[in-house]
């Protein structure tokens, strides 16, 4: 084949490619579409369990971790590595996702070459870049560059409008985070840790982001700690990131806590099976605001702000802040009031139908064949 339709798919974390390889499944089942897959090797091992679940084995991997290195350290280095992949694949487009670094550097590389970008979950905003930092400079940046923009909701769309970016060129396609769903959720389910939390009531808890390192990462954690000394019935779990601060702050609080469980981060179907079990999330993740209200289960985010409001206005999210009291209460409002758990609960997830990789490769094919590529 020709490089007429040749499509670059390029993403470096975990959560990046739980939403991306639905996307490389349908764009696989078309004939006329080349695909090429590349990963920068932001969280090798976490990524590689994605990917064995998908069967995806990537053409490229960038590797470019190094201890102790910087936001620019990472930056210089992927954009002299993204550029070698692009100068040997010679793409006619290619696909980013939401607002790492690697979405970033990757769309910059192709602008600089005068490549098409395509963004999915493009349109998502808080208008602080500080919060989250540095993801929010990073996805707009992208809609800057991007040719085609994947909205995965209304809201996106609209801001994406607000900011004068071409109406054509966006599209809302709903999240591809549900459509993974359909592969990683198992009816039967169970494993050591759903043992372990036996007849109680568990909460998942994800807790990484840069801006709550420090104070506010122990004022959600002794928050946490906290009910569950006042709730007999409570088990939680906690997947602990990787980053090395993060791991010390949750050792210091968590010290002995049999009932709360620090484990190393699992796999996808795993975790969202996990996820699928519990009671209810305490995050400040971005994905799990989507994929949790798919399954019924309420969120608290431990954030100040969300770039996903939608969840906010359907219900299905409550924003409660990094303030050790105030998580403590809207805990308790849960876990004791039936009517506002069920509220929160049955809200319809605003997230998609599990059908956006569909519209997402389809947007693109007729794309490219309005673009005379082929």
């Amino acid at each position: 084949m020709n490089n007429s339709k040749k499509i670059l798919i390029v993403f470096g974390t975990r959560p990046e490619a739980i939403k991306m390889c639905p996307i490389i499944k349908a764009l696989r089942a078309k004939d006329d579409m080349e695909v090429s897959l590349c990963v920068t090797g932001q969280h090798d091992e976490m990524l590689n369990q994605v990917m064995e679940v998908f069967h995806e084995i990537p053409d490229y991997n960038l590797k470019i971790m190094r201890e102790c290195q910087s936001l620019s350290d990472m930056t210089v280095l992927l954009l002299e590595r993204i550029n070698v992949v692009l100068s040997e694949v010679k793409p006619k487009i290619v696909l980013v996702h939401g607002d790492t670094l690697s979405a970033f550097v990757t769309a910059l590389a192709c602008f600089y070459r005068k490549i098409p970008v395509a963004h999915v979950e493009a349109g998502l905003r808080t208008y602080d870049n500080m919060a989250p930092y540095p993801e929010e400079f990073n996805r707009q940046a992208i809609d800057a560059i991007a040719w085609l923009m994947f909205a995965p909701t209304k809201l996106a769309s609209d801001n994406l409008e607000r900011e004068g970016k071409e109406t054509k060129y966006v599209y809302v396609t709903g999240n591809t985070v549900i459509d993974a769903l359909s592969t990683t959720i198992c009816k039967d389910y169970t494993s050591k840790l759903i043992e372990w939390v036996g007849d109680s009531r568990l909460i998942l808890l994800t807790v990484h982001r840069r801006e709550n390192l420090g104070q506010p990462m122990e004022n959600i954690f002794r928050a946490i700690k906290k009910v569950v000394h006042e709730n007999n019935d409570l088990k939680v779990i906690y997947p602990v990131h990787l980053n090395p601060a993060v791991k010390q702050i949750a050792d210091e609080v968590f010290h002995d806590e049999e009932n709360i469980k620090l484990i190393e981060p699992m796999d996808v179907i795993d975790f969202h099976n996990i996820m699928n079990k519990a009671y209810l999330i305490v995050t400040d993740s971005g994905g799990i605001q989507e994929e949790a209200p798919a399954l019924g289960k309420p969120v608290l985010v431990v954030r100040d702000t969300t770039e996903r409001p939608e969840g906010i206005e359907a219900g299905t999210l409550k924003l409660v802040g990094v303030k050790e009291e105030k998580i403590k209460a809207e805990l308790e409002t849960l876990l004791n009031d039936r009517q506002a758990y069920l509220k929160m609960a049955k809200a319809v997830n605003p997230y998609g139908d599990g059908h956006a990789a569909e519209r997402i490769v389809d947007i693109l094919e007729k794309a490219l064949e309005e673009k005379n590529v082929s």
